[in-house]
């Protein structure tokens, strides 16, 4: 963990899902995201709270999906 990165509350994660299609999210813990493949969104945590808006959420490519 770099020193910008702080640990996820693991209860956190387990209830915390897509805004967009309330589907379950996978933490990605090396990019420090919450993915969507469902919404095929990304979405960022910074300083260890999750960012659930769409607005800042990156766009998943092909590859991610």
């Amino acid at each position: 963990m770099t020193s910008g990165e702080r640990e996820v509350d693991p209860k956190l994660l387990e209830i915390l899902v897509c805004p967009l299609t309330k589907q379950p999210l996978e933490y990605d813990a090396a990019n420090q995201e919450l993915i969507s493949h469902k919404a095929e969104l990304a979405f960022p945590i910074r300083d260890g709270i999750p960012i659930m808006l769409a607005d800042e959420a990156r766009k998943l490519n092909d590859t991610e999906s």
